[in-house]
This record gives structure tokens, sequence and C-alpha cells, in this order.
């Protein structure tokens, strides 16, 4: 097999365009289509058609694009071992982090960790739970972090911290002389919710229909920033991860009630993929976060 038309044929499929594909291979475009051409040779089978201006991949074609991304992907794995090696000083950790966990968690390890190894530049994005998973399969980031457990065999995920989830609100709310709640308690009132489909949302449906408890959900946030002032404010209850609400239940702006009948806990996961290398400060870094 030869790698280079291998190379040729994975960027134009990938990009499903042979100018796409020319550019960035800094080849010309009859170039790209004779790679195509004497793969096809080689293996003696058809692997693309033209359909109208579009290139369509033959099931032969779909089968060896499959195994081209798991080679090239581990290209792009050798190529970051060694730039780790070549540049020993210029170090770079990228980390992907789901809200919670980015924004009230990760912030202390960063400091931490900056304070030990200040020549090496951190950059956190913050993202969905998926986007996370998705980046970290995809080898975009070093290190992800979910509210999730992540079932994938390209992933290892650990158990790092467990948050319990508390019921906040108001202290005018008719609740809030209470020293803690049942499920039951909750019956009749307005619940504001993280967004539709998040697992946390999922935790809250399933408790409530554990035990025939109905509620008014009128209002969705995908930020707790958002939750927390609208319960300050006076509209409704939620359930929150208590780290996030520490700071208001600590000043008196919210009270924060636990369930006594059924507690719930939010467990986070750090994600990397299995065929990462751990480089020395990612080492260090995963080291801090499992102390």
């Amino acid at each position: 097999m030869n790698l280079n038309q291998l190379k040729i044929f994975y960027h134009v499929v990938k990009h499903k365009s042979l100018s796409r594909a020319a550019r960035e291979l800094n080849i010309t475009q009859p170039a790209v289509s004779k790679g195509i051409q004497r793969l096809q040779e080689y293996y003696e089978v058809p692997l693309v058609h033209k359909s109208g201006k579009n290139m369509e991949l033959t099931p032969a074609g779909d089968n060896l694009f499959g195994i081209a991304k798991k080679i090239f992907e581990l290209d792009k794995l050798a190529d970051d071992c060694m730039a780790d090696f070549q540049n020993e000083n210029l170090k770079h950790l990228k980390i992907n982090a789901s809200e919670s966990f980015g924004a009230y968690y990760l912030p202390r390890f960063i400091n931490r960790f900056n304070f030990n190894t200040p020549k090496v530049q951190v950059t956190l994005e913050i993202l969905s739970n998926q986007q996370v998973v998705e980046n970290t399969i995809n080898l975009k980031n070093d290190i992800g972090f979910v509210s999730f457990p992540v079932k994938d065999n390209k992933l290892n995920a650990i158990e790092i911290i467990k948050d319990e989830i508390v019921i906040i609100m108001n202290p005018s709310h008719p609740l809030a002389q209470k020293t803690n709640i049942k499920a039951t308690d909750l019956e009749g009132h307005m619940i504001i919710m993280h967004e539709q489909g998040s697992y946390f949302q999922k935790m809250i449906h399933d408790l409530l229909e554990a035990n025939n408890v109905s509620v008014t959900m009128p209002i969705t946030f995908s930020n707790n920033e958002a939750i927390k002032r609208a319960v300050g404010g006076g509209t409704g209850i939620a359930p929150i991860s208590k780290k996030v609400a520490a700071k208001e239940i600590e000043s008196g702006k919210l009270v924060a009630l636990s369930l006594s009948s059924t507690p719930l806990y939010r467990t986070f996961y750090m994600i990397h993929h299995r065929e990462k290398h751990i480089f020395g400060p990612l080492k260090q870094f995963i080291n801090l976060i499992q102390q």
C-alpha cells in the first residue's frame, strides 16, 4: 500500500472535495485525482464514483476510509508525542470541561498546577458534556471532564468527585423553613431545570417519577448562573450541585435543602483517549486531580 495515495483518498473523503484536499496537501488537483486512481488500480476495486458534482463512496471505499481514519489518528498521536519531546519548554495543556466542573472545580486545580509548572500554558474550554466526549475521542484535547458516566472503548473514564444535589430556593419560599425535604414535598411547586436532554434533567425526572410527584417546569436554562439568579429573584426552586451554589448559600441569598428520603449525588469524571500520549505536564495535572 502507498500511504501517500491513502492519505490523498482520506482527505478527499474527509473534505468531500478534490480541491480542498489538494490545498491541504499542497499538491495539484490532477495529482489528487491520479492518487485516487492509482489506489483503485492497486486494490483492483472501485473506491469512489461520481454522482453529478459529488463524489460518493462505494462499499469498498467506505470500509477503506474507516481504516484510513484509524491510521491517520495514530499518525497524529505519533506527531503529538514527538512534538512533546522536540518542544520540551513550550508545553500547552488543552482541557475541555462541562460547565459545572469547569467553572466551579477546575480553577483551583489550574491555579495549583500553574504555581508548580508556570511555563506550561493551559487552555480551558467550557463545552457541553457531549462535545467534551466527542473532542476527547477525536484527540482535539489533552483531557476532558464530564458530569455523566462515559462508556466508549476509545476512552479511559475515572470517577473523581461526587457532589450532593440540593434544592435551592429564595429564603422567603414556603419550603425554606424546613431543615430538609422529601421528594413528595416538591409536589405542585415550580422547578427551574437544566436544558432538555441533559443527564442532570433525566436524574430529576427519574426521581419525580419514582415518587409519583407532579411539578411544573415552565423554564429551562443551560447555565447555572441563570438558574441561581432566577431562583434568587423568587422564581421557583431548582435542583443544583451544592458546590455550584456554595457562595449564595453561605451569604444567605439562597437556602439549600438536602433530599432526606432519596439523596442524589452528581458524579464528575475525568476522561482521556486510551492511546493519548501522557506527556510530563499532563501526567502532573492528572496526578493533581487524583490527589
